[in-house]
């Protein structure tokens, strides 16, 4: 059986910088913008935008595209987080629509008859993997709310493309033949093989009127379509199958919440930075920018080796940290307040060595931290990253996914079943009895690493906007992204286009390529060896607000594009 170490190895426009003298920040104009992962799926949102949407009407668009032409990402059977921002109040809004584990799951869920945790490969394609799905209810919250256009006519581009048939991209095509677990399930096998045997390659033509069909009853009925009737029945008989069954009754999938909230904001030079709340990766986020605003980071640019080694060192600190308190609000208590304390994250800062790399920093002890033990959750790369400012200046940043290639490989009804609940802890306690912040209860929320951020100035006038998938590796891209507009006085563009250096524990993960000459030499030499590991697997998109109107920039690492109406 492929290992997991194997399989997340597997997985693998020249704009105006953001300056600090940007502090005021000009009003949005234009038309809006989209940045995605596929060109179909931006071309659907612009025509929302085009008709007079809303930012949240062209994301309810996008995502429905999204599903078909980018199913091992996202799609109506999984979950997201998004982050809101009203132009005329100047307020971001969180959006929560992570899934939740069935009301029978317990902290035994994927633990083995031997009572240790079983291998991540075999319950990633489980049905105990799925999660009660929440994009859809959440994009239905948000629509309903700060949307423009009637819901029923958001779905006109994804009906329309799975019906008629849409090109299969290179990336699509790839996930189709790769060795991943879910490509080789039936469900899979039988969606992606052709009349004559062969699997879809790029370039073919792949319809699913079966999409089409449920796109239909979600466009009349809103996510009650999804969460009762027939295809909650669909969902529920699929993952109590075998092998290994899960428990998801009808009641699960109908008692589903979204939530909003206000998104978490902090001060970072002199902007504000808002991404949603735990149990999304936001507040981590955060923290890794808190931390390098108590070093000489500003000092910085991104071909120096002094700005790459502090970049590594703060991540390790935020990584020990989100690591061990991190988990769902609701049934535990996550210290954030804490870990984002001015005075904690100068105590941490501090801890990061001069000169050279130390070992591994353990967690600290923030205010409000119980006891808790270390989480070694699997979370392998996937996931989709979109953001969009419309015609009136409000904006969405959004990161939403099935969790791994193709979630489980299960389908229903033309769609894939999320592996969300693997994002929790397999063991419920270490060995000496310590809790974890994210082992597994009913009706809980898994911890996630997903972390849209919006950027605002000082006047609480649209700044930026970005996000990336990548698993637990999407707190470094954001990170990245962020620092490289902020602090390195770069476009976005020239930020996503930065290597992506990962920082976790010991151990130090990177592109082979890309970096500026002498930097890898340099963090050698101050105890940073890394490991090269092809692509990375970030998929960041974002927006710039300038002078001169909106700049979007698009993860070259994918099929992205960042475009206008």
């Amino acid at each position: 059986m492929l290992s997991f170490r194997s399989f997340a190895a597997l997985l693998a426009a020249a704009l105006l910088p953001l300056s600090a003298a940007d502090a005021k920040t000009p009003p949005v104009q234009g038309k809006g913008m989209v940045a995605a992962a596929n060109p179909l799926a931006v071309e659907a949102g612009l025509n929302v935008l085009r008709k007079g949407g809303s930012a949240v009407d062209a994301a309810v668009a996008v995502q429905a595209v999204l599903g078909l032409v980018e199913p091992q990402s996202s799609g109506i059977g999984g979950g997201s987080f998004m982050t809101y921002y009203d132009a005329k109040t100047r307020k971001v809004t969180a959006y929560n629509g992570r899934e939740t584990a069935p009301k029978a799951a317990g902290p035994d869920l994927f633990l083995g008859a031997d009572g240790k945790p079983m291998p991540f490969m075999q319950a990633v394609t489980s049905g105990r993997a799925t999660g009660v799905p929440g994009a859809v209810a959440m994009l239905h919250l948000a629509q309903g709310q700060h949307g423009k256009l009637a819901w029923k006519d958001l779905f006109v581009d994804a009906e329309r493309l799975a019906d008629q048939g849409f090109v299969v991209s290179p990336r699509l095509a790839g996930m189709i033949a790769g060795p991943f677990p879910q490509a080789s399930q039936p469900d899979a096998v039988a969606y992606f093989t052709k009349s004559d045997g062969a699997k879809y390659k790029a370039g073919d033509l792949l319809k699913n009127p079966a999409y089409a069909a449920t796109l239909r009853k979600i466009a009349a009925e809103g996510p009650k379509a999804l969460l009762e009737g027939k295809i909650a029945e669909d969902i529920v008989r699929r993952t109590t199958d075998g092998p290994l069954p899960g428990a998801m009754t009808l009641d699960d999938l109908k008692a589903y919440q979204p939530k909003a909230t206000e998104a978490v904001c902090r001060p970072y030079r002199v902007y504000i930075v808002c991404v949603p709340p735990a149990p999304s990766g936001g507040p981590a986020v955060l923290e890794g920018l808190g931390l390098l605003a108590n070093t000489k980071f500003d000092k910085t640019t991104a071909t120096s080796v002094e700005g790459w080694y502090l970049f590594s060192q703060a991540q390790r600190l935020m990584y020990a940290d989100r690591d061990r308190y991190y988990g769902d609000p609701d049934f535990v208590d996550v210290p954030m307040a804490g870990l984002l304390d001015a005075k904690y994250l100068k105590a941490r800062a501090a801890l990061i060595a001069p000169d050279k790399a130390g070992p591994a920093p353990g967690p600290g002890n923030p205010k409000g931290a119980g006891v808790r033990a270390p989480d070694a959750t699997a979370e392998p790369g996937g996931t989709t990253h979109l953001v969009i400012v419309d015609a009136d200046g409000n904006a969405v940043s959004m990161t939403t996914t099935v969790e791994s290639i193709f979630g489980t490989g299960r389908m229903v009804d033309g769609f894939f079943l999320n592996n969300q609940l693997t994002d929790f802890s397999f063991a419920p306690k270490d060995k000496d009895g310590a809790p974890m912040a994210n082992a597994v209860a009913g009706g809980k929320r898994p911890r996630s690493s997903m972390a849209p951020a919006i950027v605002l100035d000082k006047k609480k006038q649209l700044v930026a906007l970005v996000g990336s998938p990548g698993g637990s590796n999407i707190l470094a891209y954001n990170l990245k992204a962020l620092v490289g507009v902020i602090d390195w006085k770069l476009s976005m563009q020239e930020a996503i286009m930065l290597p992506n250096l990962i920082a976790r524990g010991d151990n130090y993960a990177s592109e082979a390529n890309g970096w500026a000459p002498g930097v890898l030499d340099g963090l050698a030499a101050k105890g940073v060896k890394i490991s090269p590991v092809g692509g990375e697997g970030s998929g960041l998109h974002g927006i710039l607000v300038t002078p001169q109107g909106l700049t979007g920039g698009a993860d070259p690492r994918r099929e992205g594009v960042a475009r206008q109406p």
